[in-house]
């Protein structure tokens, strides 16, 4: 029988419950400090005014974890580090609250960012290059393999790999990924191409024409056969696209289509001569 993974990522709700659960203190929000290994770097102020509207009318439905800290001289009372819900912890002083539920916890260091990128993972909280940085972290700082770091936060080994690949990416292109310009698959897409140089020109056509991700992987792969310029490889792409496109609107409906493409989304035209023709394309399209 195999042996059952013993992962973060496969029982995260098992410590962080949702509602009333044995062992939960009140404590005051100003008692928690941040987690100095919160993966997450940064948080979308709609969304947490959005959860601190829910905490201020609700509560705060699921605890905080935190660790105690060890007593400073001359600190009032006890003080907690964040292991898991900075969140939650930032909406709920935003709501006001003066205290919170939180579960207190025994944790290492390793295990306080495990716990962290554990919770924003299963919660798709981080973006890829804040994944790929925490996992970089418990390779680099805790000495894992990444098939560790893939049973700690229950994902697959080749998913960490090829996100901490992304690390790899020229700073430009990972300020596009991060701004949500192009995805995960469009990075993994430009890193086939070797060097910087090559990797900022194709980018720039792909964030310029809105390309696709299989657009761009079209695009990195003839950018590996030839020497030609990444826009007139694009435009190529796209045109040659847009014109199969059009030629399988034009049989089906049997008539003129015009197919406008722009940066986000485009136009189609189709064209007809006669109220027949326009009967048999609304039949094309709504009848069949």
């Amino acid at each position: 029988m195999p042996k059952p993974k013993g992962g973060l990522g496969r029982g995260l709700e098992a410590l962080i419950p949702i509602g009333p659960a044995p062992g939960l203190l009140e404590v005051a929000v100003d008692s928690i400090v941040p987690n100095p290994r919160q993966p997450r770097q940064a948080m979308d102020p709609a969304s947490l005014q959005e959860l601190a509207d829910s905490i201020r009318e609700h509560g705060l439905l699921q605890p905080l974890v935190v660790t105690a800290l060890p007593g400073a001289a001359g600190e009032p009372g006890e003080r907690y580090q964040l292991i898991a819900g900075e969140r939650r912890w930032a909406a709920a002083r935003l709501a006001g609250r003066a205290t919170v539920p939180v579960l207190v916890k025994e944790a290492t260091p390793q295990e306080t960012l495990e716990l962290a990128l554990v919770e924003n993972l299963q919660r798709a909280d981080l973006n890829p290059l804040e994944a790929a940085g925490a996992y970089r972290q418990l390779i680099e700082e805790f000495g894992l393999t990444q098939d560790q770091v893939a049973d700690r936060v229950g994902k697959k080994r080749v998913t960490v790999a090829n996100t901490l690949r992304l690390l790899n990416l020229p700073e430009a292109a990972q300020a596009s990924l991060a701004a949500g310009e192009i995805s995960e698959g469009h990075a993994r897409a430009l890193l086939a191409l070797p060097g910087e140089a090559q990797q900022l020109a194709a980018l720039k056509v792909v964030v310029a024409r809105g390309l696709s991700v299989r657009q761009t992987e079209e695009l990195v792969r003839r950018l590996q056969q030839s020497r030609a310029a990444p826009e007139a490889v694009a435009r190529r792409i796209v045109d040659a696209q847009t014109q199969a496109l059009e030629d399988d609107f034009r049989r089906t409906l049997g008539t003129k289509v015009e197919l406008v493409r722009s940066k986000k989304g485009g136009k189609l035209v189709i064209h007809f001569y006669s109220e027949e023709e326009l009967e048999g394309i609304y039949q094309a399209i709504v009848r069949r």
